[in-house]
């Protein structure tokens, strides 16, 4: 499988006058699937901030196609080509939805607007 290390820098956030101010470059392309790749076996507020980048990247850059491998994930393509030996201890649990302000279904609402 052929793969890139950190080719392409992407902008993420600009200033008030629409300049590049905050950039995001993914750890590796794979040119066959058009796919990014982002890693991180960091502590969790470390996870949350590249969760964020990988958002604004889906937001300002829709057509990149970008997953985040998690510790766990790292931890488990390790075992499987037998470079680690399976963890004693529980593996950390995989997110399952990128961090922001909760969404209406998760708070046990509807989609309807009260205005009153």
């Amino acid at each position: 499988m052929d793969w890139e290390y950190e080719p392409r820098e992407f902008a993420i956030g600009f200033d008030e006058d629409g300049n590049p101010a905050q950039f995001f470059r993914p750890d590796f392309y794979l040119p066959g699937d058009d796919l990014y790749i982002e890693i991180t076996t960091m502590s969790q507020k470390l996870v949350t901030k590249k969760n964020k980048k990988v958002r604004l990247l889906g937001e300002f850059h829709p057509e990149i196609q970008c997953k985040v491998f998690y510790q766990r994930d790292y931890l488990n393509l390790l075992v499987k080509y037998g470079l680690a030996e399976p963890p004693d201890q529980d593996m950390p649990p995989v997110p399952t939805r990128m961090p922001g302000a909760p969404r209406i279904e998760d708070l046990g609402g509807d989609n309807t607007l009260a205005v009153g």
